[in-house]
Formats: C-alpha cells, structure tokens, sequence
C-alpha cells in the first residue's frame, strides 16, 4: 500500500513516464534552460573514465620511488639507532647497528659513511649516503 503525497493518480503517472520516455532516451538535453545543462568536456581535458589514476610521467615516477626508498632507509635506521647512538661517527653507529642486531644491508650502507663525520640523526645519515628524503 502506497502512502504518498503524490497528487498524480498511479494511471497518469505511467502515462507521463510513457510520454517521456523517447525525448529521455533521445541523449539531448531535459532541461528547459541552457544554464542547468553539464559542461561538455573540453579536447584537452584528462579522461578520469580511463580505469584508474594516471600514472604519473617517469621523471615523477622516479623521484616518487627514490623518495620512498630514502623514507624506507630513514625508518629502518630509526627503528635500529635510538637517541643516545647520537651524536656518532661511523665506528659508533656501526657498532650500535651491530648490537641491535640490525640487517646486514643496513650496517653495510652505514659502513660507507665518511670516517670522520658527526651525525645527529637518521636524516643526516641518509643525506650523507646520497638519498634525497622529500622535504
């Protein structure tokens, strides 16, 4: 049982959907102003229908994946060194890397470090290996 405010009988509520049927199926506009009509998509507009994001260019893509890899190396040596391994010299974090039984990739990274250099933190690491962390 309906109960609805509808001041259209059901009969001439199917007669209308009958009736307007064709012109909603013809792909032209319903509405009576040109104002309410949607934008046309212009020639150099980016399809968003195309199955997903656009993958971004190689250069980008690149830098994406060395950002990763630099964020990666951040958090494995801030997982391994707490404070108190800095300030230190490659000898110090080595032995720190060593003791906290961290990965060999990642004593052996460190183990490139300048001899004679102080770092402050994991960042400062990562720099001096050559990584360019996002800033």
């Amino acid at each position: 049982m309906e109960r609805g405010s509808n001041q259209v009988s059901p009969h001439k509520d199917d007669a209308r959907k009958h009736e307007l049927q064709g012109y909603l199926r013809s792909g032209h506009s319903t509405h009576a102003e040109e104002t309410y009509d949607p934008e046309p998509a212009a020639d150099d507009d980016v399809r968003v229908d195309a199955g997903g994001p656009v993958p971004p260019p190689g250069e980008a893509r690149d830098r994406i994946r060395a950002e990763k890899a630099a964020e990666a190396l951040r958090s494995d040596l801030a997982r391994h060194l707490n404070r108190t391994a800095f300030p230190g010299n490659r000898a110090s974090l080595v032995q720190t890397l060593s003791k906290e039984h961290a990965p060999d990739t990642l004593v052996d990274a460190v183990r490139e470090l300048p001899r004679d250099e102080r770092y402050k933190n994991a960042g400062q690491i990562v720099r001096a290996l050559g990584h360019r962390p996002h800033a």
